[in-house]
């Protein structure tokens, strides 16, 4: 696996339908159509994707964010720096918790927040993640897992559980 997978199938979740091509997720997440083709194969013998490469097994991939995205794929805050808001400091993870903690941001030179540096799964979403409200919100919902502590990850849990279960 590598993290370019959890993206591919979060973007193809958040289009909520099996209507796309390799080449609409390539362009979507901004990485080759090829890489997109070699997420899915690692996705497909991991069993997160059915065999033809469509639809997201959605069991399999909420087993998988919630027990094992932080050990395989760990985020640990970096400097302080001017980004996107990730994680608990947005939505709709911010929204549940109190606003006097750090606040996590992907690096981004037109970010308007100012926050500790937590690395995206993959170097564009900073850039393309704010143009799907649910693409944006799923990652956010990621990155919590991945780097919040047990309060939130419970509430990203059942955040994630409730778009997931909506996905089609």
């Amino acid at each position: 696996m590598r993290p370019q997978d959890i993206v591919v199938l979060l973007k193809i979740i958040s289009i909520r339908n099996d209507k796309w091509r390799n080449i609409d997720i390539a362009n979507a997440v901004g990485i080759s159509p090829s890489e997109v083709s070699e997420a899915l194969n690692r996705c497909r013998i991991a069993k997160l994707i059915d065999s033809k490469k469509r639809k997201v097994n959605i069991n399999s991939f909420t087993e998988f964010l919630v027990y094992g995205l932080k050990y395989v794929f760990p985020a640990e805050p970096g400097a302080v720096v001017k980004g996107i808001p990730t994680a608990h400091s947005a939505s709709p993870i911010k929204e549940h918790i109190s606003s006097d903690i750090d606040v996590y941001v992907w690096a981004y030179a037109k970010g308007t927040h100012r926050g500790q540096a937590i690395e995206p799964l993959y170097k564009t979403l900073p850039k393309v993640a704010p143009e799907n409200e649910l693409f944006f919100e799923l990652l956010t919902i990621v990155d919590t897992i991945r780097i919040g502590r047990a309060r939130e990850i419970k509430i990203a849990t059942e955040e994630l559980i409730k778009r997931l279960k909506n996905a089609w």
